[in-house]
């Protein structure tokens, strides 16, 4: 299994919303869903309609994890959802393919991964990268990594961090700042 990274550089988030908004409203809410909730894919796919119409929270039982996880959503979420589920059926997916079926982790990967290489994003990008993303950009902004760690149901601390790329960057870090 590769280990993905996440997308550290907001206006490098941007432009990859900007690629997606121009292909497709489907890829475009999928990659914002990622990257505001902190969901594995296979939970974001697992979405039909009537699981974010109209809702101020999206409830979810974690595939890995069989846990639940109630979260709320956001204005940019909230408005990329009302616009594209227009005239849509409340028990269909959310995410379609071409021909009607739900779809799959593998076609997601790819959306993912081209729109990233269109941004010049360099490194491991996979479509966990949208929930890593999440977590560095959240305990970028909060520094609370307790919190994050309930977000990810981690065991530990040093998980979370290690997993959001936090760990290499803080040593990397004390290592720029310091000399004898």
């Amino acid at each position: 299994m590769n280990i993905v990274e996440p997308i550290k550089s907001r206006i490098e988030i941007k432009k990859v919303e900007v690629i997606l908004a121009q292909s497709s409203a489907r890829d475009l809410l999928m990659f914002v869903m990622g990257t505001n909730s902190g969901l594995r894919i296979s939970d974001i796919l697992s979405f039909n309609i009537r699981d974010v119409k109209d809702k101020d929270f999206i409830t979810v039982t974690e595939k890995k994890t069989h846990k639940r996880k109630v979260f709320p959503v956001n204005d940019k979420l909230k408005m990329l959802i009302k616009n594209f589920i227009q005239n849509k059926n409340d028990n269909e997916p959310l995410f379609k393919s071409r021909y009607g079926r739900r779809l799959d982790r593998t076609r997601a990967y790819r959306i993912i991964n081209m729109a990233c290489k269109q941004a010049g994003i360099k490194g491991k990008i996979g479509t966990h990268t949208l929930r890593k993303t999440f977590g560095y950009h959240h305990y970028k902004k909060f520094k609370d990594i307790a919190i994050l760690q309930k977000i990810f149901n981690h065991y530990s601390e040093s998980t979370t961090l290690r997993y959001i790329g936090i760990e290499q960057d803080e040593i990397n870090k004390s290592y720029e700042c310091f000399v004898l």
